[in-house]
């Protein structure tokens, strides 16, 4: 799992980037202001658990010879919360569809799940 967590990482790190370069370049002029704003949270909140993904896929292979439930489920959260949080964002942006952004705080809570696991897995 820690490579598939790392890969997985990887290409969130690289759709944050693509995100960024085409909320800052190919919406600036179609969105309003608080929309792209909604929109470059998406791809901060993406970035940063992109690497957190990355760090768990590290942490993984490297102090975990059997594996870790923790590290695997905090891995697992990232991508729920990336997806969650980030996508609805993301989508709510596009759209201007406001009801995605009672999807959103489901996001957070599983980004916050996810650091706590990651926490309780560093410790056992």
């Amino acid at each position: 799992m820690d490579r598939a967590f790392i890969a997985i990482g990887a290409l969130s790190g690289c759709l944050a980037v693509a995100a960024g370069a085409f909320g800052a370049h190919a919406l600036r002029a179609r969105l309003a202001p608080e929309m792209l704003d909604v929109f470059q949270t998406g791809v901060t909140y993406e970035m940063y658990h992109a690497l957190g993904l990355v760090g768990v896929g590290i942490l993984l292979a490297r102090f975990s010879t059997e594996g870790s439930v923790w590290l695997s489920a905090a891995g697992w959260l990232f991508i729920a919360g990336s997806l969650l949080f980030s996508g609805s964002l993301y989508l709510l942006a596009l759209t201007g569809t406001l009801w995605l952004g009672a999807i959103t705080p489901l996001g957070g809570v599983a980004f916050l799940l996810g650091w706590l696991a990651l926490a309780t897995g560093i410790l056992r």
